[in-house]
């Protein structure tokens, strides 16, 4: 019987453990997915993630961000708002220097990406069009480079006595008096119960649906977070080079003409490949770049944010709803359009494709028209956004320019958590993407750390920092 049963291995569940190595516990984490060395993506084609399984690609020791980019964003308010938890900005600075200082003692490469004179100029040319620049300070592990320094994470933990269940999920959180007195699990050999007094859940992305099932059936407080839908956008290397030698993964922020809608610019991967994202009910696409194999174009995911009011405010149901219609659309297969065939209302098809001085790096898509499976305010957005974001980055917005419909970034229910990152449910803690208190592998990884100090605190047992 562990002391501490952490679910999920993915950046949350990973730094809480390694928080608690130190502590006396007996810590137990339970993943669905495979070890980090037995999940794959054929990303060394230009057909990447075509033939990847949801539980590689979404699950697996690393989580969804395993097999990605490795993109660390070194800014307390970048994924996520780490000040509200910490109630401190020096704190939660503090956060970020820790997370960053583990990944550098793990492998990730010390040169970076920063917030030099250049950004400065950057953000000056970007504010002259109404365009909100924000530097950040980066580091960029490479999608071919990230298991290594997960595996190395892993077999620190190990080696400090944390214990791996993987290929097992986590069925349900049991608990009797309003207190948690463990999971039910499914692995090779059936179901089984594991019993304990605290859990700290961290089941990512891809758990995020089941966890807000699970708060609803246990009376977890919650509430619905915004969303945010759009497309990856596919150009040229050449036409983003002037602006990611600056910041490899730029961070625009701009406010459109028609709606006065918030539309930004996301997980940009320089010289990288467009990859298919399977939910299991629908598809969706990503965008990855690796460190010994480049492309000729750089992407980015291009998303407006969408918040939902009464009566309907389940705003992952709408995205799904989005998913599933483009899904269909696509017959089973993502959306790729020019920005040329969007502008004159038009589908396009294998032969617009070709003409156009952009190749595509996933050919596992279909030539349609993303007007058919988006809201008409969404793509009004997608449309000025990219005009706007023309002004500059010159060519960004061409009639070459690719979309592959949709790029989700689905943040599940907000857990409401007390200072020690507790839920009304007690012995239930909860962090990163999963639990809606995130949006990317630091402020995941922060989360985590902070549900483990709270797990300390309610012990009487030390904490550190």
């Amino acid at each position: 019987m562990p002391d501490v049963l952490i679910i999920g291995a993915g950046p949350a569940g990973l730094f809480a453990a390694g928080e608690l190595v130190n502590s006396g516990l007996e810590v137990l984490i339970v993943e669905k997915g495979k070890e980090v060395e037995k999940r794959s993506c054929p990303l060394t084609t230009t057909t990447a993630c075509m033939k990847c399984k949801p539980c590689n690609v979404m699950s697996g020791v690393g989580g969804a961000g395993g097999l990605s980019d490795g993109k660390l964003n070194l800014r307390p308010d970048i994924g996520g708002n780490l000040v509200e938890f910490t109630h401190d900005e020096e704190a939660a600075w503090k956060l970020v220097d820790k997370v960053d200082r583990t990944f550098l003692a793990h492998g990730v490469p010390e040169n970076g990406y920063g917030t030099g004179e250049e950004a400065e100029e950057l953000r000056r040319r970007a504010a002259s069009v109404g365009i909100n620049f924000i530097p950040i300070h980066q580091r960029h592990v490479g999608s071919d480079k990230l298991p290594k320094v997960i595996a190395s994470i892993r077999d620190h933990l190990v080696s400090k006595g944390i214990k791996f269940m993987v290929r097992t999920e986590v069925k349900s959180i049991q608990s009797e008096g309003g207190k948690v007195t463990g999971v039910i699990v499914k692995g090779k050999n059936g179901l089984r119960e594991i019993r304990c007094d605290q859990i700290i859940s961290c089941p990512g992305r891809s758990g995020a649906i089941w966890f807000a099932r699970e708060a609803e059936r246990l009376g977890v407080k919650t509430r619905h977070a915004p969303v945010d839908v759009g497309v990856r956008v596919e150009v040229r290397s050449m036409v983003m080079d002037p602006v990611t030698r600056i910041n490899w993964d730029p961070k625009f922020h701009i406010y459109t003409k028609t709606y006065d809608d918030w539309v930004r610019t996301f997980c940009t991967c320089p010289y990288g490949f467009v990859a298919k994202e399977d939910y299991g009910d629908f598809v969706g696409v990503n965008g990855y770049s690796m460190i010994g194999k480049r492309s000729e174009n750089t992407n980015f995911a291009f998303l407006t944010s969408v918040a939902l009011t009464e009566p309907v405010e389940d705003t992952t149901a709408y995205a799904e709803s989005i998913a599933r219609l483009s899904t269909t659309i696509g017959g089973g297969k993502p959306i790729i359009q020019r920005l040329g065939d969007l502008w004159k209302g038009r589908r396009s098809t294998w032969s617009r494709v070709r003409k156009s001085y952009v190749k595509p790096t996933l050919l596992d898509v279909t030539p349609g028209d993303i007007s058919m499976a988006m809201p008409q305010r969404l793509v009004t957005n997608i449309v000025e956004g990219l005009g706007k974001l023309n002004d500059v980055i010159p060519g960004v917005a061409s009639e070459s320019t690719l979309l592959y419909c949709p790029e989700l970034k689905m943040y599940s229910m907000r857990f409401l958590t007390d200072q020690n990152m507790e839920t009304n449910l007690e012995g239930l803690f909860v962090a990163g993407d999963g639990a809606g208190l995130a949006r990317g592998i630091v402020g995941s990884a922060a989360t985590g750390i902070l549900a483990a100090r709270g797990v300390l605190r309610k012990r009487g047992l030390p904490v550190s920092g």
